[in-house]
C-alpha cells in the first residue's frame, strides 16, 4: 500500500534514554545469539568429528574382515558399566555367508540368552552385514538386529552405502539374505549419475532396482517428478506420470508433461506422450522425444533475422534422434527475397563401418529482383557426404562427395555460389570441396595410398585422378649398415578439363609413374650433425605431347644437411613485471640444407603440363635457418617463453625456365615469433621480407589476452604490401552473472578506395541469462553489403545449435585432401 506522505507533518522523535535502552537491548541479544549460535556449531563439528572417526575405524576393519564359513557371526564388545565383553555366533543352517557385525555397543540388555546366541540386539552404532563380496553398513540412531528373521532395522538418520550408491532415511527394514529392504521417511537414493527422493522405497540393495513411489529425480541435466519410479540397475529408471525440465525451479519457466520417461544417466532420455509447456500454458504434443545426453544440440531451434540479400528471414531446425548412432537435423527456412529452402542432414556411426554424415540443401530460388529478360526461378542445391572409417589400427578409409547444382550462377551471376550464400564458414575453410575416396594402409616402416578423385563440379579448379596410388617409405636403416634410404612412388592415371589450372585448349590425360629414390648417411662430427645423400627421380609417362611414347625423365639430386644445438642455462627465478620464471634456458638451433637438382633429361615443353611434377626443371639451392628459444619452467612443466625462427635460401643461378637461366640470390626471408610471457597472455606473429625490394611484404600478428572464465580480447593485423592492411578486433566479456557482451570488427586501412576503406565489418552481440535459457541479440553491419539483426534462444543444457553466422562459429572439418 502506497500513502501520501506529502500530506504528513514531521514524526516527533522519541526519546535519546529509551532509544539507547532499546539499542543496548538489541545488541545484547545479537551476542547472545552468536555466542549460542557458535557453541551449537562447535557441539556438531564435534559429533561430526567422532562419527567420521567411527565410520574410519569401520572402514579399516571392513579391510581386515576375511571370508569365513557359512555363518551368520554377531560380535559385541562393551564395556560399559564394567561389564564383561560378550560374543556369540548363529548358525543359519543355509549356504549362504552372510555375517553381521556390530562394535562398540552403548547400552541396554545385549539380548543374549539359550548359552550366549543372539536372537534379538539393539545398538546405536554401525551394523556391518556382509555377503562374501562388499559389505553392507547400515548406520543409524537406533540399529536392531533380529537374528531368527535375519532382519535389519533402524531408526532416525538411516544411511547405508553398498556398489556406490547411498540411501537415506529414517525408517529402514532389510532383508540380510535376499537384501530386499523397505524404506521410508525423507528417502534419497544418490550415485554419481542421478539422485531419486520420494516418501517410500522398495529397494534392493544387490541388483540396486526399486520402486519409488512420489518421487523426485536429478540426472544431470534433467529435473523430474513422478508418481512412481522404477529403478532399473544402475544404468536406467522409468518415471511414469512424470514432469521433466532442465528448469531447477519449483515453477519451472518450460515442462514436458509424459506419461513414461526413460532415463539413462548421461547417455539419453526418451519420452513417451510428451506435453510441452511453457509456464503454464501448453503448446505442443510429442508423440515420443529422443535427447543424447551427449549431443549439445538443441532439439528445436528457430533464428529470425533481417539482411540485405535475404529481407526479413526465418530459420528452423529441428534436431531427431532416429537410434543412438543415428541422428540429424531437418530445415526448413524463409527468405523474404528469395523464398523458402528446405534440406536435412544425417550423422552416423557404426562400430563396424565407421563414422559419417551427409547433408542435402535445396532452393527453387525465386528473386524478388529479376533482369528483364532472365528466368524467374533458379534450382539450387548442395548434396554432401562424408564418411570415415578405421579398418583396423593400421588401416583407415576417408572419403568426401559433393555436388552442387546452381542454375543461377550459370545463367544469372558467374559470381554465385550456393556454399557461399548459405554456409559461408564452409566455404571460408574450403571454397572448392573435393570430390575422393581414400584408403590408407601403414606397414611397421612404409604406407601405402589409394586415391580416386573425381571432379564433379565443372567450375571447380580440381583434377581427376583415377586412380593415383602412393607408396611412401621414410627413411629407413639398410640392415645395421650406416646407410638410410628414403622413398617416396606415385602412379597415376591423371586428366583435367580444359578451364583447370594451368589451362589449356582440350581435356589432358595420361598415366604417369613418378618415384623418388634417396641414400644419406647421417654422422656425428665433432658437435655437428651433418647427413649427406644422392639420389635420383625417374618419371616415366604413357605419352608425350605428340602423342608418342617417352623414354623416363631422370633428375639427378644430391645435396647435404647440417645441424647442430646450443643452450645455456641461467640460475634465475624472478617475479619481474609478474612474470613467472623458475631457471631460464636460451637454446640455438642453427640449420644449413644444400640441395642440387640436376637439369631434367626432358626438358617441361615436352611434356603435357597437369601440375608441379610436369614442370620440375634443375636447381642449387642452399637453405638456412636459426632457431632461438627462451625456456623456463612453470608448474613443473619446461615452457617456451620466446620462440623466434628466421630462415631463408640462396639459389645459385636458379633455372627459371628451360631456355633462361637467371642469376643467383638470396630468396625472401621469413620470420616467425611466438611470445608467451604470461599464462594469459600470447603473441603470434609471422613475417616475410624482401630483400630485392627492401622492405616488408606479409606481416601477420595475432595477440590474445585470456583474462577469465568468458572474458578475453584478441587483436590481429593483416598486411600486404600489394594489397591491404587488414587489423581484426574481438572482445568477450561476462558483465554480469545474467549479462555477456561480445563484439568484432574489421577495420581496413589503404584498401585504394573509400569503399574498401575504413571499417568493413563490425557485429556486436548480447547475450542474457535467463535462467534456464540463453537469449542472444546479434547486430552485424559489412560495408556494401547492409546490416543483419537476429535474435537465437538456445538452452543452456545444450547451447550449441545449426546455425553458422557468429563470426566464432567453428566450421565442419574437411577431409585430408587439398585442391592441387
Amino acid at each position: 500500500m502506497i500513502e501520501n506522505l506529502e500530506n504528513k507533518g514531521p514524526e516527533k522523535p522519541k526519546s535519546n534514554y529509551k532509544r539507547n535502552f532499546l539499542l543496548v537491548v538489541f545488541c545484547g541479544l545479537i551476542i547472545f545469539a552468536q555466542v549460542y549460535i557458535g557453541a551449537k556449531f562447535f557441539s556438531y563439528a564435534q559429533e561430526e568429528n567422532r562419527a567420521n572417526a567411527k565410520k574410519e575405524n569401520v572402514a579399516k576393519e571392513l579391510d581386515n574382515v576375511e571370508t569365513k564359513d557359512p555363518v551368520q557371526e554377531v560380535k559385541v564388545d562393551s564395556s560399559l558399566d564394567g561389564k564383561a565383553a560378550a560374543s556369540g555366533t548363529q548358525k543359519t543352517g543355509g549356504s549362504s555367508d552372510i555375517s553381521v557385525e556390530v562394535e562398540d555397543t552403548a547400552s541396554g540388555d545385549s539380548g543374549w540368552d539359550n548359552g550366549g546366541i543372539a536372537e534379538a540386539a539393539v545398538w546405536n552404532e554401525p551394523v556391518i552385514v556382509k555377503d562374501g563380496q562388499e559389505p553392507l553398513v547400515v548406520n543409524g540412531d537406533v540399529v536392531e538386529y533380529a537374528g531368527a528373521k535375519n532382519e535389519v532395522n533402524a531408526l532416525g538418520n538411516v544411511e547405508i552405502d553398498y556398489k556406490g550408491s547411498k540411501l537415506s532415511c529414517q525408517s529402514l527394514k532389510v532383508d540380510t539374505l535376499t537384501k530386499e529392504g523397505l524404506a521410508e521417511g525423507n528417502v534419497k537414493i544418490a550415485d554419481k549419475e542421478s539422485v531419486i527422493e520420494g516418501s517410500k522405497v522398495s529397494y534392493n540393495f544387490a541388483t540396486q532396482s526399486g520402486v519409488i513411489n512420489d518421487a523426485v529425480f536429478h540426472s544431470d541435466p534433467y529435473f523430474g517428478k513422478a508418481l512412481k519410479i522404477e529403478k532399473v540397475g544402475t544404468g536406467q529408471f522409468i518415471a511414469l506420470n512424470s514432469k521433466i525440465t532442465t528448469c531447477n525451479f519449483d515453477h519451472p519457466h518450460y515442462r514436458m508433461g509424459a506419461q513414461e520417461v526413460n532415463v539413462y544417466p548421461k547417455n539419453k532420455i526418451q519420452i513417451k506422450g510428451a506435453e510441452f509447456y511453457v509456464s503454464k500454458f501448453p503448446l505442443l504434443y510429442i508423440p515420443q522425444y529422443n535427447q543424447s545426453l551427449k549431443d549439445p544440440m538443441m532439439h528445436v531451434q528457430v533464428m529470425p533475422g533481417s539482411n540485405k540479400d535475404w529481407g526479413p528471414y526465418m530459420l528452423s531446425a529441428w534436431r531427431y534422434n532416429l537410434t543412438d548412432n543415428v541422428n540429424g537435423n531437418l530445415f526448413l527456412d524463409y527468405r523474404s527475397k528469395l523464398g523458402l529452402a528446405e534440406g536435412v542432414d544425417l550423422n552416423y556411426k557404426n562400430e563396424n563401418f565407421g563414422k559419417g554424415d551427409y547433408k542435402f540443401y535445396f532452393t527453387d530460388e525465386s528473386p524478388s529482383s529479376v533482369p528483364d529478360g532472365k528466368q524467374k526461378s533458379y534450382e539450387r542445391y548442395l548434396s554432401r557426404w562424408r564418411h570415415q572409417w578405421a579398418i583396423d589400427e593400421h588401416t583407415n578409409f576417408t572419403s568426401e562427395f559433393y555436388k552442387i547444382k546452381d542454375e543461377e550462377r550459370k545463367i544469372l551471376d558467374p559470381n554465385k555460389n550456393i556454399l557461399k550464400d548459405f554456409f559461408f564458414r564452409e566455404y571460408e575453410k574450403d571454397s572448392q570441396p573435393l570430390t575422393y575416396a581414400l584408403f590408407h594402409h601403414s606397414f611397421p616402416s612404409a604406407s601405402l595410398d589409394l586415391l580416386m578423385q573425381k571432379n564433379i563440379n565443372h567450375w571447380f579448379n580440381q583434377l581427376d585422378k583415377l586412380p593415383e596410388l602412393s607408396y611412401t617409405l621414410p627413411s629407413y636403416q639398410i640392415a645395421d649398415s650406416m646407410f638410410y634410404f628414403e622413398n617416396n612412388s606415385t602412379l597415376s592415371s591423371l586428366s583435367k578439363g580444359p578451364d583447370v589450372s594451368p589451362t589449356s585448349p582440350e581435356k589432358v590425360s595420361f598415366t604417369r609413374l613418378d618415384t623418388a629414390n634417396k641414400f644419406s648417411l647421417p654422422v656425428k662430427i665433432a658437435i655437428f650433425d651433418f647427413t649427406p645423400f644422392v639420389g635420383s627421380r625417374e618419371t616415366i609417362y604413357d605419352r608425350g605431347l605428340d602423342g608418342t611414347s617417352l623414354p623416363a625423365r631422370t633428375i639427378f639430386t644430391a645435396g647435404s644437411g647440417l645441424s647442430t644445438k646450443f643452450y645455456r642455462n641461467f640460475d634465475i627465478t624472478t617475479r619481474f613485471l609478474g612474470m613467472e620464471i623458475n631457471d631460464l634456458r636460451h637454446v640455438i638451433s642453427p640449420i644449413i640444407d644444400y640441395t642440387y637438382n640436376h637439369t631434367p633429361t626432358i626438358p617441361e615443353s615436352d611434356l603435357r603440363q597437369i601440375d608441379s611434377v610436369d614442370a620440375l626443371t634443375s636447381s642449387n639451392t642452399a637453405s638456412f635457418g636459426l632457431a632461438n628459444k627462451l625456456q623456463t619452467k612453470r608448474n613443473g612443466m619446461s615452457v617456451d617463453l620466446v620462440d623466434f625462427r628466421v630462415t631463408s635460401a640462396y639459389n645459385f643461378s636458379p633455372q627459371v625456365s628451360s631456355t633462361y637461366k637467371g642469376g643467383g640470390g638470396l630468396s625472401d626471408l621469413f620470420f616467425k615469433l611466438k611470445v608467451l610471457p604470461y599464462s594469459w597472455l600470447r603473441l603470434e606473429s609471422d613475417a616475410t621480407f624482401n630483400n630485392r625490394k627492401n622492405s616488408f611484404t606479409d606481416v601477420n600478428y595475432d595477440l590474445n589476452f585470456d583474462l577469465g572464465k568468458e572474458r578475453s580480447f584478441a587483436l590481429g593485423q593483416r598486411y600486404q604490401l600489394s594489397g591491404g592492411n587488414q587489423i581484426t578486433e574481438s572482445f568477450n566479456w561476462r558483465l554480469t552473472p545474467k549479462w555477456k557482451f561480445s563484439t568484432y570488427h574489421r577495420f581496413n586501412i589503404n584498401g585504394g578506395s573509400d569503399s574498401t576503406n575504413g571499417l568493413q565489418e563490425q557485429q556486436y552481440t548480447f547475450t542474457r541469462d535467463l535462467h534456464c535459457w540463453l537469449m542472444d541479440v546479434t547486430f552485424r553491419t559489412t560495408k556494401n553489403e547492409g546490416s543483419t539483426v537476429y535474435f537465437m534462444f538456445r538452452l543452456k543444457a545444450f547451447p550449441e545449435t545449426a546455425f553458422g553466422f557468429n563470426q566464432s562459429y567453428q566450421s565442419p572439418e574437411s577431409g585430408s585432401q587439398s585442391n592441387p
